[in-house]
């Protein structure tokens, strides 16, 4: 039996808001399962080898729960417009590239590596329209050990002469690409774009997939004012976007709504009433000039949250990143609510970004028995330091601050994959 003894000050969050410490303290995985968290190794273990990390911190890796593989290469432009324009002048030229799979091939590998260096295990990811490329794509992540959902796009309207399938290319080669879907951690599900790049006739075709083959989902919802206006146009039989999702068989417990940003209460009460999911992606919504999410609100209300890099619109890969963008705009939105609602903290941050998404994967929150092996492991040692502090203290800081060179370790599913 394999096992794997991580020696360190072990993080983790079994609760919103709550963080469980254990000071040089001893992670126990057996075969890629934890066992527990330990003072002293029991003597059970007693004569397997240790990975000893000193006195750096070992912490839950992430889980990037809405991203877009092919606008990697588009990292960081276009950030001064809006949405709508932002997808016609450099997103949808972007991923049109991807019918070159030596392009696919390249670009993958390069994201799937960093994504490992940088501690997120856990994806559920967006591709292109292309079958081929998608597949690439599936292949380079679980090439790089992480885990997690990957979708092909579908969109058969509003992506311009480039950038768009017809509605019996989209249905017919997802339907093949799923026929093809054979790897062992990245398993596919389905992503229609959002309502405006979906005809009807699509959207009817992916629910009846969705329920034969029992397959979660992933889109987006209510990030911007231009967006909910084409909608409403597209779909005037609906008083609200999320209807255009539920009456095609799309809206359950295991449908992702990335943004939610201009979601009022009546939407966020059939959010919540389903148990769709709401992914917070706070670095895109102010990049595009979305908007603030009511992210307190949500949580207030019960839904269920979690938190996304939605590169490009997102600027940064890193979930340090994304969790201090996330608690920035919260912040914000406290200054519009008259200071009536409150922002994240730290602790509640990084539970959004790590344990919130477990029961999505089918585990515990924290570093619970039984869950697979997630963790990283972060030195802080070089940073400037003017007295001792705690780990707590610590924990706080590498959340906002880290030298290059500061992620020591990465695991997922139990293998270690970084370091």
């Amino acid at each position: 039996m394999e096992i794997r003894i991580i020696k360190g000050n072990i993080i983790s969050a079994p609760e919103f808001g709550k963080l469980d410490i254990t000071e040089n303290g001893y992670l126990i995985a057996a075969e890629g399962k934890i066992r527990g968290i330990y003072q002293k190794v029991p003597q059970e273990y007693a004569e397997h080898p240790i990975e000893d990390y000193g006195d750096a911190l070992v912490m839950q890796s992430f889980a990037d729960m809405h991203l877009h593989a092919p606008q990697y290469p588009m990292l960081g432009m276009g950030m001064d417009m809006p949405l709508l324009d932002w997808l016609n002048t450099y997103t949808f030229p972007t991923e049109a590239c991807f019918k070159d799979n030596e392009f696919a091939r390249k670009t993958y590998h390069r994201l799937a590596q960093e994504l490992a260096a940088k501690g997120t295990t856990r994806v559920c990811m967006f591709s292109s329209i292309h079958r081929e490329a998608t597949l690439i794509l599936m292949e380079e992540l679980e090439n790089a050990g992480i885990t997690g959902y990957v979708g092909k796009v579908n969109m058969d309207r509003n992506g311009g002469k480039d950038y768009q399938e017809t509605t019996e290319e989209s249905i017919s080669e997802t339907i093949k690409w799923l026929d093809e879907c054979n790897f062992e951690h990245i398993k596919p599900m389905l992503t229609p774009r959002f309502t405006p790049a979906c005809t009807d006739e699509l959207m009817q075709e992916l629910g009846r997939i969705a329920k034969e083959k029992n397959l979660p989902i992933q889109s987006h919802l209510s990030e911007n004012t231009g967006e909910l206006a084409l909608v409403k146009q597209l779909h005037p039989d609906c008083d609200q976007y999320w209807e255009t999702y539920e009456k095609y068989g799309l809206w359950n417990d295991r449908t992702l709504m990335a943004h939610c940003v201009w979601s009022d209460e009546s939407e966020r009460k059939a959010i919540r009433d389903a148990g769709v999911w709401t992914v917070h992606c706070a670095a895109s919504n102010e990049n595009l000039v979305s908007g603030y999410a009511p992210v307190r609100r949500m949580l207030d209300e019960g839904l269920n949250v979690v938190l996304g890099s939605d590169i490009a619109g997102g600027d940064h890969l890193s979930m340090f990143k994304n969790i201090t963008a996330a608690i920035r705009a919260s912040k914000a939105r406290r200054i519009m609510d008259d200071w009536k609602t409150d922002f994240l903290t730290v602790e509640e941050a990084f539970y959004l970004s790590t344990s919130a998404a477990a029961p999505f994967f089918g585990e515990k929150p924290g570093f619970a028995p039984g869950n697979s092996l997630h963790a990283i492991v972060v030195e802080d040692e070089s940073l400037p330091m003017v007295r001792p502090l705690s780990v707590e203290e610590r924990f706080e800081r590498c959340v906002y601050r880290r030298e290059h060179g500061a992620m020591l370790a990465v695991y997922s599913e139990g293998k270690k994959i970084y370091g």
